[in-house]
């Protein structure tokens, strides 16, 4: 596989700043609300990356493994301290290629929008149901899509600017394959630094579909990592599913 359709290719990409773009986000909401679920089972993050969530996680304790597609990715999350410390199968997230049960499964930020059609993020669901235990969790945190962002399928804005820098965001949204195609593009003192990503999202309701497909079902939906309602005003669900 080339380009979009290689698992590895964002990780090949985006590995060498993903920390620099994303490390200031805190992870403690997210952890705190994972490790209230854990209870003691073995826990499996897919598309596990630089480790920013399961590196806190295992500090609490949690048997935390991870699923990652990109050596790049991957070898960011061995420098770390206690990186050499969580197993890492190196491999196609949709494809989950790990034994179970795990008592939690989980997948966040947007991440499950880079599995680029709707029967790849289905199979996603059918091998996470596979591995978990009778009392398991699948938990997905993404966006809920707003298409107002787009003028006639496209959107452009800047996302910093400096003396010696600039970084903006091309996006091109397809809306039948439920698709946006996206460069950031940094201009810098060094050149043209292009970092594509690509991504198919879905409706929540759609999700849900998915999931009774694979034998899970809606246990919870939260507005964010906080447990806020769910609503019609919400751009982001945490969503938790369970066995049928």
């Amino acid at each position: 596989m080339t380009g979009f359709d290689d698992p590895a290719f964002y990780g090949a990409r985006w590995a060498s700043v993903y920390d620099d773009r994303f490390g200031g986000l805190d992870p403690a909401p997210v952890v705190d609300f994972l490790a209230e679920l854990v209870d003691g089972g073995r826990v499996l993050e897919l598309a596990i990356g630089t480790g920013r969530i399961a590196l806190p996680l295992a500090r609490r304790g949690v048997i935390v493994e991870g699923v990652e597609a990109s050596e790049a990715m991957l070898e960011r999350l061995r420098a770390k301290p206690d990186g050499d410390s969580i197993p890492v199968t190196i491999g196609d997230m949709a494809e989950v290629g790990v034994s179970g049960p795990f008592r939690l499964v989980y997948l966040v930020f947007n991440t499950l929008f880079c599995l680029l059609s709707q029967a790849r993020q289905a199979e996603c669901f059918q091998n996470v149901a596979r591995v978990l235990d009778p009392d398991g969790m699948f938990v997905i945190d993404c966006f809920v899509p707003d298409l107002t962002r787009f003028d006639r399928g496209q959107r452009v804005q800047a996302l910093a600017v400096t003396e010696d820098s600039a970084i903006f965001e091309l996006s091109c949204h397809d809306a039948v394959q439920q698709r946006v195609t996206t460069q950031v593009v940094t201009l810098d003192v060094d050149g043209v630094h292009l970092r594509p990503v690509a991504i198919r999202y879905s409706w929540p309701g759609e999700l849900d579909l998915m999931a009774r497909q694979a034998g899970l079902r809606l246990a919870d939906r939260y507005g964010g990592w906080d447990r806020r309602p769910f609503d019609s005003g919400s751009g982001q669900h945490v969503s938790v599913y369970r066995r049928s």
